[in-house]
């Protein structure tokens, strides 16, 4: 028989790749934003009611993070109070949540990849507002699952692979910082681990996802060039360019450092991680698909 899961967030780069990646072993019900008010309690009653999902995956989210800093109830109502509201009302129905977060929770001082125990220290709003979030979850359901990621990508949606696919097909030459390092994820890998996590019911706490590997911004920007190149999506020759942070000012801090530490997720759901840039080759594959069509 069939689970039935949820998922909030259906208009999003990872609520895609979810609804279109789920096991034959699951219905899934792929909710989007006018589909239910992401902050209203009693919304999301009524639609665990007329569903009656066994797990909800809560991909919902604000993730504007420059336009967080000047928006910052919009940010609070969908990161925090949103997930507080689909916490407490899985609660009461006596249904298991699995929740998104974000590696903007830490500061990037660190000097090792962050473990889920490590203390959070957000800079901005987008991020404070997401620990909160997180904080409002384990409060009503001391039994959710937790991911956070970061530098997610998909074919769906706007991120920083086809933003750097369509500038460089637009321009001679690019800046990309060099100085904020972290890892990609490939949304299709992260909709795996928590299709996994939904199968391993016993599973709850602070788990930590992206591909494996490590690189910056302009580390990721050269490889998508050459792999693009490769697969005949990019004609022209780009040069990229190396900047720092301080020549490219932003209304939110990024941390220096945000390399998230797997460990868990990988020895916990019993998958092995998979090289960043492997996983932008099978993105940009997909991508090509799509324009062979």
């Amino acid at each position: 028989m069939q689970q039935k899961i949820l998922v909030t967030g259906s208009g999003g780069q990872l609520g895609w790749e979810l609804a279109h990646s789920a096991p034959s072993s699951v219905q899934c019900i792929a909710l989007g934003r006018g589909q239910f008010d992401l902050g209203n309690a009693e919304s999301m009653l009524e639609v665990l009611d007329h569903w009656v999902p066994q797990q909800v995956i809560n991909a919902a989210a604000y993730t504007a993070v420059d336009g967080a800093e000047a928006d910052a109830a919009s940010a609070w109502r969908v990161n925090c109070e949103g997930p507080g509201h689909r916490a407490r009302a899985c609660a009461e129905r006596g249904i298991r949540l699995l929740h998104v977060s974000t590696d903007f929770v830490f500061d990037g001082e660190s000097a090792h990849p962050y473990r889920p125990g490590d203390a959070a220290a957000p800079l901005g709003e987008y991020g404070r507002s997401k620990l909160a979030g997180e904080q409002a979850v384990l409060d009503a359901c001391p039994d959710a699952v937790i991911f956070r990621t970061g530098w997610l990508y998909s074919c769906r949606g706007s991120n920083f692979v086809k933003t750097m696919l369509r500038l460089m097909g637009e321009r001679e030459v690019l800046s990309v910082v060099q100085d904020q390092v972290g890892t990609p994820t490939w949304g299709r890998g992260l909709a795996a681990a928590l299709w996994a996590a939904v199968d391993r019911q016993e599973l709850s706490g602070i788990y930590h996802w992206s591909d494996a590997g490590v690189c910056s911004w302009y580390d990721f920007a050269v490889a998508i060039y050459e792999e693009g190149r490769a697969l005949g999506l990019l004609n022209e020759e780009v040069s990229i360019r190396p900047i720092a942070s301080s020549d490219y000012p932003t209304p939110a801090r990024r941390p220096a450092f945000s390399v998230l530490d797997k460990t868990s997720s990988w020895r916990d759901l019993e998958l092995e991680g998979i090289h960043w840039r492997q996983q932008l080759r099978g993105m940009l594959k997909k991508i090509q698909e799509q324009k062979d069509v």
